[in-house]
């Protein structure tokens, strides 16, 4: 079974956790897919943790999404470190990650809404 985790920083403000939890509930009901939240720091559950919530429902490949607007050192380094630990740890089970947010197209049209938005 495939499941998907929201992976993003963490925050001291409780909202901005939550916020993260709030769009991981939308995409799993947009699509009826098994989804999870998870954060590097300051939020629960870690990203090993969300890994071992999947594995416990069934899951045996895992997506993961970098909610992070640009390719920086979490993603870049952070990130694949603690996939690699995972999949030590869990040998049959196959992690992926994507790209993130950064050079998707629909942020251009959220800036532009931004924009509409400021100047009405």
């Amino acid at each position: 079974m495939t499941a998907f985790i929201v992976f993003a920083h963490g925050s001291r403000l409780e909202a901005a956790n939550e916020a993260v939890r709030a769009i991981s509930g939308k995409f799993a009901a947009a699509g009826d897919h098994i989804v999870e939240t998870a954060y590097l720091e300051l939020g629960k559950p870690d990203l090993p943790g969300a890994v071992e919530n999947l594995i416990v429902r069934g899951a045996d490949r895992i997506i993961v999404i970098p909610y992070f607007l640009t390719l920086g050192r979490h993603v870049e380094h952070d990130l694949p470190g603690i996939v690699e630990s995972i999949l030590r740890h869990h040998p049959g089970i196959n992690v992926e990650v994507t790209a993130p947010l950064d050079g998707h197209a629909a942020l251009l049209d959220i800036l532009l809404d931004r924009a509409r938005g400021a100047l009405a």
